[in-house]
């Protein structure tokens, strides 16, 4: 009478040479890559839908809205909930809203709108916002201040551009955390580069 651990054995040869076997079929490798590994995804993580205008929320169309819990940053996937302190937005001309993880986010789907967001322009675009760091309120991304090479580090643990209404904020902030104040016209697109290659947004 065989034993279980030799019947186990055999078992476990009959399915080897049943693996090798099948293995050396034609096509059965491209066959077994195709089931075991997972299709490569696009240049960046998703197209993350916008937040559609609600009239009934009693804003004016253009207004900054607070982040829902389930919105997702078109650049890296994050959701900007999670960080109030860095959230931004943008609001298009119909009133939909697509939400960022930090300004340093805004600034990348500014310079390259079509890929974040296919069949949208920047053109669309009626209003950007950021977040004041001191005050966690919503301020225009124009007219704030940003700061660049601080020791702050935002979602994605880079210097994601912390964002300030007012001059002597912001001017406190780099005396103590380091780094250079700046415009949002002073933001251009080798630092935007440079700075989402060290926050992992390169997708």
């Amino acid at each position: 009478m065989n034993s279980p651990a030799l019947s186990s054995r055999r078992t476990w040869l009959t399915l080897g040479l049943a693996a090798l076997a099948f293995g050396a079929l034609p096509g059965a490798s491209a066959w077994v890559a195709r089931k075991a590994v997972p299709e490569p995804e696009s240049d960046f993580c998703l197209v993350a839908p916008p937040t559609p205008y609600d009239p009934a929320s009693g804003l004016a169309l253009d207004a900054a809205r607070a982040v829902p819990r389930d919105a997702r940053c078109p650049v890296c996937g994050m959701y900007p909930s999670r960080s109030p302190d860095w959230a931004a937005q943008i609001i298009f001309a119909n009133g939909d809203v697509q939400f960022f993880d930090s300004p340093l986010s805004l600034f990348m789907y500014l310079g390259d709108v079509a890929r974040y967001s296919p069949g949208r322009s920047a053109g669309e675009i009626v209003a950007h916002y950021v977040t004041d760091i001191p005050s966690r309120s919503w301020v225009a991304a124009r007219s704030a201040f940003y700061v660049t090479g601080s020791s702050a580090k935002g979602p994605m643990r880079a210097g994601n551009l912390p964002a300030f209404a007012s001059p002597d904020a912001v001017r406190q902030f780099a005396a103590q955390r380091g780094g250079k104040v700046l415009a949002f016209a002073d933001v251009d697109a080798a630092l935007v580069a440079q700075l989402g290659g060290q926050g992992g947004h390169a997708h």
